[in-house]
């Protein structure tokens, strides 16, 4: 199990963008070596190539934004923690050069802010969120049910700023290419206020979200390292080897055999771990499809900690994992105690407890993250190498975060290939003229051009 909150502390102070255009050029330089290596470079088996679909798109539209014309969100999909990545490189290589070959004229090189997550300098360090507020980034917290400095800061960036926003509307990785999983409604908000604020200053300003779809392909499909992978999993998982059956002769279809089997193992395992030891009525039921029993187990394993917490199950899956990160970091990160050292060792001891406590039912949350988007039919509609990979690599993080000491990297299957595809830019600023009757009609917009967003990702994946 990886390392272990064992005391309180201080709470999560906001991190302020202090962009620097010093360290944004340093990090052009370095970005070909983060591409390939990520700080990893014992591992050379990063991402070779990107590729862009109509990247005419943005080098209009910023030519447009630096005129004063229009103000844009990038609405971009993010499978995958590399994404941010792929996406500097969209702006800083890609765009620059469509643009001159088209001869767009730009006053300076296309740059945006972005919003990030609050939580990943708590695995990463500290020196992350310095990095990111130097590029521009706004740490918001996922789970907060209003982070007032993070939104205003990103309303205030999103009218005002000299470069426009980029956000991820799912709010988190789902480790799928070829899945998008349900959208948060904060990009359409910011989209809305971005248009009611510009009207308030009497600004001529249009406001467009941009949908920007990212996927991932291997140069060579990497059959060899997934079989490496899927043996070590089987063996870590308490699973004998598969006979082998020449009756198969797809290469794809053993390789979903095994990789079945593997799931329902797990599952199985986790079932009854939650029996005996959470005392969970989970019946053995004959022939149940395995989503539906994965679904049950995520079901039961988010129960635990809400009911540590006392939080009733509300929304989906997502919803339910942000709930309980924000709950779980309010006992751990305490913004009741100003000043730790001024506890007296009883209260200390307490509230050490306490986070220790917080920080182990959250680990029920943890595994269901990984498992967000999983479903056998996203193999069985496609079974491409990198579908397997993705699915293969989930399973590795979900045993690695029960049976590790620390979490470890993830195994790196072969050089891959990045494409993104920019879709057309939504108008907000019509949408918003249909939206001012009353609050029925704001909330129904807000749901609408969330709904329209997905539907725009969903095709540009599936392009």
């Amino acid at each position: 199990m990886p390392k272990s909150i064992q005391s309180i502390q201080p709470p999560l102070k906001f991190i302020p963008p202090r962009f620097n255009a010093v360290i944004l050029q340093i990090a052009k330089w370095l970005l070909p070596v983060f591409l390939r290596f990520r700080l990893r470079p014992w591992l050379p088996a990063g991402i070779i190539n990107i590729e862009a679909k109509n990247a005419q798109v943005l080098a209009q539209l910023y030519q447009q934004f630096q005129a004063g014309k229009v103000r844009f969100l990038l609405a971009f999909r993010h499978p995958e923690v590399d994404d941010p990545l792929c996406m500097f490189y969209l702006l800083s290589r890609i765009v620059p050069q469509v643009a001159r070959e088209q001869g767009i004229p730009l006053q300076y090189p296309p740059h945006s802010h972005f919003l990030y997550d609050r939580g990943m300098t708590l695995w990463a360090g500290n020196w992350l969120g310095w990095f990111f507020s130097s590029l521009g980034g706004v740490a918001i917290r996922r789970g907060k049910r209003l982070d007032r400095q993070a939104i205003q800061t990103a309303r205030e960036l999103f009218v005002n700023s000299k470069i426009p926003i980029a956000v991820a509307p799912e709010g988190g990785t789902n480790g799928h290419s070829g899945i998008v999983s349900p959208l948060e409604p904060g990009v359409s908000q910011l989209g809305f206020w971005c248009v009611e604020d510009l009207a308030k200053a009497n600004r001529p300003e249009t406001v467009f979200i941009v949908p920007i779809a990212i996927q991932y392909r291997y140069i060579n499909p990497p059959w060899s390292k997934l079989e490496r992978l899927l043996s070590k999993l089987e063996a870590n998982s308490g699973l004998p080897a598969l006979p082998i059956d020449n009756s198969i002769n797809s290469q794809a279809e053993i390789y979903y055999q095994r990789l079945y089997r593997l799931a329902e193992h797990v599952i199985s395992e986790m079932e009854e771990f939650y029996r005996r030891f959470y005392h969970q009525n989970l019946p053995v039921i004959p022939n149940q499809d395995i989503n539906s029993r994965l679904h049950r187990l995520m079901d039961t394993a988010l129960q635990m900690s809400e009911q540590y917490f006392n939080i009733q199950p509300q929304g989906n899956f997502i919803d339910r994992c942000r709930r309980l990160e924000e709950a779980g970091w309010s006992y751990i990160y305490r913004e009741d105690v100003p000043d730790i050292a001024a506890l007296s060792p009883l209260q200390r001891g307490l509230a050490d407890w306490i986070a220790e406590e917080a920080d182990l039912r959250m680990r029920h949350m943890r595994l269901v993250e990984s498992f967000l988007a999983v479903t056998t039919n996203y193999i069985q509609q496609q079974p491409t190498a990198e579908r397997f990979a993705e699915t293969t690599l989930i399973i590795f993080d979900m045993l690695s975060r029960i049976s590790e000491t620390k979490t470890p990297a993830r195994p790196r299957l072969g050089w891959r290939q990045a494409c993104l595809s920019v879709g057309e830019p939504i108008s907000v600023t019509e949408r918003w003229l249909n939206s001012q009757s009353d609050r029925q009609a704001a909330r129904q917009a807000t749901s609408q051009l969330t709904q329209d967003l997905k539907i725009a990702l969903e095709q540009l994946i599936n392009s």
